[in-house]
């Protein structure tokens, strides 16, 4: 099987759009050509709050890569263990939540990266590399594992929001995350998106990856959402939840038919 090298890293190099799609529910053999047929650029993978567990979450990334779809993991901790593991079962995109500072963007990134640049412990001829024994030298595996992880820092608090420029400036970050239903609540306004102080907090976050020449991304759940953050220049739209996007068609489909059956 051909692996998904460094898909993440290349479009962490260019801001041109990327549309994905958000997995916490449907963990099918079959939900990786779903999410191709459909046009889809990633996915992003959820384990913080679906209740999926590492091996879940190894044989999900092994469905992607059959349709060559790269993943991005939220984590469900920001531990070591949780942090190499999912790096050790194949997951190249690592989100992590509610960062606030620096120094804890750098630690996970430190996690993410074989030395020198972090500590993960090193484990080749596994899921990551696909148990590849590999004829070329460790040194070089290494280097080209730690050119594939990318990083996601979900700034969803206002300590992280506080800090969002040094979060930034870290090496090793690659994309701000905007945790929006965090943030808005963490701010004493959960929900209200259009409230001044919400849409302050995000221009500042905009000011931030423009600045250090970093993505930005969004979880949206409609058009009118996603022309909005288009129009701000983000670059990974995370279009819909999996079970949000059944429920509506579902919805639709029901209620159109029982009108029918009225008529």
């Amino acid at each position: 099987m051909e692996k998904m090298n460094n898909v993440l890293a290349e479009f962490i190099c260019t801001k041109k759009p990327k549309f994905g799609h958000y997995v916490g529910e449907f963990a099918t053999p079959g939900i990786g050509h779903l999410l191709a047929s459909a046009g889809c650029d990633f996915v992003f993978f959820d384990m913080e709050h679906s209740g999926f567990g590492f091996e879940t979450c190894k044989q999900v990334i092994r469905y992607f890569e059959a349709a060559k779809i790269p993943l991005i993991a939220r984590t469900p901790t920001k531990d070591y263990d949780g942090i190499a593991r999912l790096c050790d079962a194949g997951a190249e995109g690592i989100m992590a939540p509610m960062i606030s500072s620096a120094d804890e963007a750098a630690k996970i990134v430190s996690y993410m990266k074989y030395p020198p640049f972090g500590k993960r412990g090193v484990a080749l001829g596994a899921a990551h590399d696909n148990f590849n024994l590999g004829t070329v030298s460790v040194e070089k595996r290494l280097n080209e594992a730690n050119d594939r992880t990318t990083f996601f820092a979900m700034i969803e608090t206002s300590e992280g929001l506080n800090n969002v420029e040094e979060i930034a400036a870290t090496p090793g970050v690659d994309c701000l995350w905007i945790g929006h239903f965090d943030l808005s609540a963490s701010l004493g306004i959960p929900g209200q998106f259009e409230h001044p102080t919400y849409l302050e907090a995000v221009t500042h976050i905009c000011e931030a990856t423009k600045k250090y020449n970093r993505s930005l991304g969004q979880l949206i759940n409609s058009i009118p959402e996603g022309k909005t953050v288009l129009a701000k220049e983000y670059d990974f739209i995370c279009y819909g939840t999996d079970t949000s996007i059944y429920q509506r068609a579902l919805l639709e489909g029901i209620s159109a038919l029982r009108s029918a059956e009225k008529n």
